[in-house]
């Protein structure tokens, strides 16, 4: 994909501003200290927002970014957020949420749930699994790898090819048009028939 010349160069500049306004680092860069801290202390509950959106921004200006270490920061926050809503233990939503969007993002529920169950112990097995079942499920047939192949549809209302990568599913993907005026008139005309 080609990027117009300008676009780093703006989407970079937005990132510097952003980042001096906001008087803080914390959303850029790895952030394995936040991660680490989201299973020890209760957090500010926009820092799964917050990393969200400078990474949306560093990937849309054109930049590289991570794929795997943002999907952890995002997930272990948004569970420590979570904590203040749920009757769960910051440490386990934390855990939920680490391997659940990472799960959701890359399509793998067995091996997300397994890399928790090896992380977070066996005793958190059965909601870390709730966590990746239901992350992959809502993701659709997307996500972070696009040379991976879709071997059963989702969705029992979705059919694909079996083999198809997601980015082929990407560019076939037709969106319904929605055009008033012609569905009108063909209510007209069938009804006139």
């Amino acid at each position: 994909m080609s990027y117009p010349p300008m676009r780093p160069f703006i989407g970079g500049v937005f990132v510097a501003v952003i980042v001096g306004l906001s008087g803080t680092t914390k959303y850029i860069g790895l952030g394995i200290s936040t991660i680490v801290n989201s299973f020890y202390t209760q957090l500010p509950p926009w820092d799964f927002a917050a990393k969200f959106g400078f990474t949306a921004l560093t990937l849309g200006a054109g930049f590289k970014g991570g794929e795997v270490t943002p999907l952890f920061f995002i997930g272990a926050t948004l569970g420590n957020a979570l904590s203040l809503l749920l009757a769960l233990p910051p440490p386990l939503l934390a855990g939920m949420g680490f391997v659940g969007v990472f799960a959701g993002a890359a399509n793998t529920p067995l091996a997300s749930t397994l890399m928790g169950i090896e992380l977070f112990g066996l005793e958190s097995g059965l909601f870390i699994s709730i966590s990746c079942v239901v992350s992959y499920l809502f993701s659709g047939h997307n996500g972070i790898y696009t040379a991976q192949r879709i071997g059963l549809s989702k969705y029992s209302s979705v059919h694909l090819k079996e083999g198809l990568t997601l980015a082929t599913y990407r560019q076939a993907k037709v969106e319904p048009k929605f055009d008033l005026s012609n569905d009108i008139k063909e209510t007209k005309s069938n009804h006139q028939e």
